[in-house]
């Protein structure tokens, strides 16, 4: 698998993330982990903004800091995907939402990809010094329920969203996970 890293976003990748989030729309697929980029299709420059503020925000029961990166696949240069990680839980996303979320293009998806890009956002998680973090994915979303899985995730629960939808609730415990991947991404 060619290797693949994270990197925070700049304006040298504007032209390729709106490449992305047009395959999205052009998949008629949903959009997840990508820190609103699909609010900011006419200005990049304010999603950089955006995303800046995020990183910066005082934990609340209102809003937690967090990062996004684009999952670039280092021989190309091409975004794979994106992931956004919420560094503290408030009582929303700890029902809702959990610490990471993340999106694999359409086209380069059932490739590996959304496992390697979780380990990434693994690894991020360590360097913060979090032990532990909350994936969720919605039932019916099993490519995303493997790729959890895949990663060591343990199935807390099932809950129903404020839509009547059921989302499934997991657990990793960042070390152990790492260290039982490792051989595969290092």
């Amino acid at each position: 698998m060619e290797k693949l890293k994270l990197i925070k976003p700049t304006k040298e990748y504007e032209k390729e993330a709106l490449l992305y989030i047009q395959e999205f729309q052009d998949y008629n697929s949903n959009i997840n982990g990508v820190g609103g980029l699909y609010r900011y299709l006419d200005n990049y420059d304010g999603w950089l903004k955006h995303l800046e503020e995020k990183r910066n925000i005082i934990p609340s029961e209102k809003e937690v800091p967090s990062e996004t990166f684009m999952v670039v696949r280092e021989e190309d240069k091409k975004i794979i995907g994106m992931v956004s990680i919420r560094l503290n839980l408030n009582n929303d996303l700890l029902f809702h939402a959990g610490n990471i979320g993340y999106s694999i293009r359409p086209t380069e998806r059932r490739k590996g990809y959304a496992s390697y890009a979780l380990y990434l956002a693994l690894e991020y998680c360590k360097s913060k010094d979090l032990d532990k973090v909350l994936v969720t994915c919605y039932k019916e979303n099993i490519a995303s329920s493997k790729t959890i899985k895949s990663c060591y995730g343990i199935l807390e629960n099932e809950i129903k969203d404020t839509l009547g939808k059921i989302l499934q609730r997991y657990w990793i415990d960042v070390n152990y996970a790492l260290d039982k991947l490792k051989e595969k991404y290092a």
